[in-house]
């Protein structure tokens, strides 16, 4: 053990949502202790992910959130620890500190900035330090301590808590403070290849699917999209580059390279049979006029003109070509050719084999002192 290192109870890697509420959560649990407890980050300001989720409004919770809705190995690992703190208790403490919050379809947000609920989590762990600008660069056991080597000096903890992202925003493992460099270090099964960016945009191919999504840059539309068994309906967003918005978000973390997904961009309305309708009602309007009823009215032109349909009236299309339309816009089949990656990642798919943590306690089996995320406290 290194001499004049600073020596706490309690080190938290990590200065965002988790980490910061962890802190907050053992001071609440037993004030009297004074713990020494300290929260690292290679960060300037605290939970930045938090400040930009739920477009600066911050994502703070589902109150539909089970187990179901998490990618696992295992699928109940994470069970235990819902069951541990609900939803409701962390809308309890934003009703307690007179934050006024919403829910919307993907999870509840604030009404005002997100800079609340960071303000919040700060201010549940006064007494506890916290050091930013600090980079994690090594994780080690010595003499029934854990010593952290980070960018402003070695400190040592009894126990630590991983509260980091598991990869650096270019996927390169090797960040200060990456969770995988500290999982590799204690012999967790866990590598690079392995991890791959989730909750993030998907790319497209030029001449092929982007020619429909780049001129539509900034257009936004209620759709619903589709992996295999998988769906989500929600904001389909498209970009220069591709897809993104909420549908697409949550679906990249089940798509891999290679792999076709399902847009239906008018969930809910059957438009071959609308179509038809349509054309039987007002046959001389515009192909495109008549899809801008259902779609914004770019991508209906979009639509119609990738269809060759720019200036025809719907009287003039047979059934064949109004049932091809209709599929264009409920099944959309595409190919993303890849991601934005690490860059916008919101999370990392990837693997610490869950048999070699402890599900009630998120402890390590074989590391006892060393958790991963909260759970440890509850």
């Amino acid at each position: 053990m290194r001499r004049n290192m600073e020596n706490y109870d309690l080190i938290i890697l990590g200065a965002g949502a988790a980490g910061m509420f962890c802190a907050g959560s053992v001071i609440a649990r037993d004030p009297d202790r004074n713990l020494r407890i300290l929260v690292l980050d290679h960060a300037r300001a605290p939970g930045e992910k938090s400040g930009i989720s739920g477009g600066g409004r911050c994502n703070f919770t589902n109150l539909a959130t089970s187990y179901e809705r998490f990618l696992s190995q295992n699928a109940r690992f994470c069970a235990s620890a819902l069951s541990g703190y609900r939803p409701d208790a962390f809308v309890s403490l934003m009703d307690g500190a007179g934050i006024a919050w919403h829910e919307k379809t993907a999870g509840s947000c604030c009404d005002g900035s997100s800079r609340q609920v960071v303000d919040l989590l700060l201010h549940r762990m006064r007494g506890a330090e916290l050091r930013l600008g600090a980079g994690v660069r090594d994780l080690s056991r010595q003499d029934g301590r854990f010593v952290v080597d980070t960018t402003a000096g070695a400190v040592s903890a009894t126990v630590v808590v991983v509260a980091t992202r598991a990869l650096d925003s270019h996927g390169r493992g090797r960040l200060e403070g990456s969770a995988m460099i500290f999982a590799r270090s204690f012999g967790f099964a866990a590598g690079r290849d392995s991890c791959r960016a989730g909750l993030v945009p998907l790319t497209c191919l030029p001449s092929q699917d982007l020619d429909l999504c780049k001129p539509l840059a900034g257009v936004s539309v209620d759709a619903e999209v589709r992996h295999g068994a998988t769906a989500f309906r929600d904001a389909l967003l498209f970009t220069h580059r591709g897809l993104s918005g909420p549908a697409i978000l949550q679906i990249s973390s089940y798509w891999s390279p290679g792999d076709e997904i399902s847009v239906d961009l008018a969930p809910g309305q059957p438009m071959a049979a609308l179509l038809k309708d349509a054309r039987s009602r007002a046959g001389r309007s515009l192909v495109a006029t008549v899809l801008a009823q259902y779609l914004p009215a770019r991508l209906a032109a979009q639509i119609a003109h990738e269809c060759g349909l720019d200036q025809a009236r719907l009287a003039d299309q047979n059934n064949g070509t109004v049932e091809r339309l209709a599929a264009r816009i409920n099944d959309w089949r595409l190919k993303p050719v890849g991601s934005e990656g690490w860059r916008t990642a919101e999370v990392t798919v990837g693997r610490v084999d869950t048999r070699d943590l402890n599900a009630k306690t998120m402890c390590a089996r074989d590391v006892p002192g060393l958790y991963s995320s909260v759970r440890w406290w509850m």
